[in-house]
């Protein structure tokens, strides 16, 4: 593999990566602003076509219903509370700009995703303290959870191929000796 056809692969390969991970957090972004909606949504499925879904996680049903129900009594009386659901949409929109950084230039922005990284770990301890002072039940901490190992394995990958790049990068930037080919 030529020098010029390495980097750019290993460049093209790492904003594949990105972009996929942008398009992850924007989606999760999106859907925390019609959580009334979608929190219907689901019961109706729930009852309905996806009713095995229901049968085989006899809890699921229950707690959406119970989170359906604290939503609608929220919207209803308490509009103001579903606010700051708005601002944790705008936070991953927000988070998901960042990683433009690297897209554009991974190597000098390599702290961002090594931010993603300390951002996916920070959900662990956030789910196990916070879970259980706000009545989240246990296996909904472990979804919560596997956001962040799932959301850190992109970035350990990115990172490593960034590493890779810079590593190739200086080695095409190191100046040949004189006669050498």
């Amino acid at each position: 593999m030529s020098e010029t056809k390495g980097p750019r692969a290993l460049l093209r390969r790492i904003r594949v990566w990105l972009a996929v991970f942008i398009v992850c957090l924007v989606v999760s972004g999106l859907t925390a602003f019609p959580l009334v909606t979608e929190l219907h949504l689901a019961e109706d499925a729930l009852t309905s076509w996806a009713a095995p879904v229901a049968e085989l996680f006899p809890g699921l049903l229950e707690w959406i219903q119970r989170v359906r129900d604290g939503l609608d009594a929220a919207d209803a009386q308490y509009p103001f509370v579903l606010y700051g659901t708005d601002w944790l949409a705008f936070a991953h929109l927000v988070i998901a700009v960042a990683f433009y950084g690297p897209y554009r230039d991974p190597v000098r922005n390599i702290w961002v995703i090594e931010f993603g990284m300390i951002a996916c770990a920070g959900i662990i301890p956030l789910a196990l303290i916070c879970g259980p002072i706000r009545d989240i039940p246990f296996w909904w901490s472990v979804i919560d959870m596997s956001f962040g190992v799932f959301g850190v394995i992109p970035l350990l990958v990115v990172r490593r191929m960034i590493k890779r790049l810079e590593a190739v990068r200086a080695v095409a930037e190191e100046p040949q000796p004189v006669g050498a080919p």
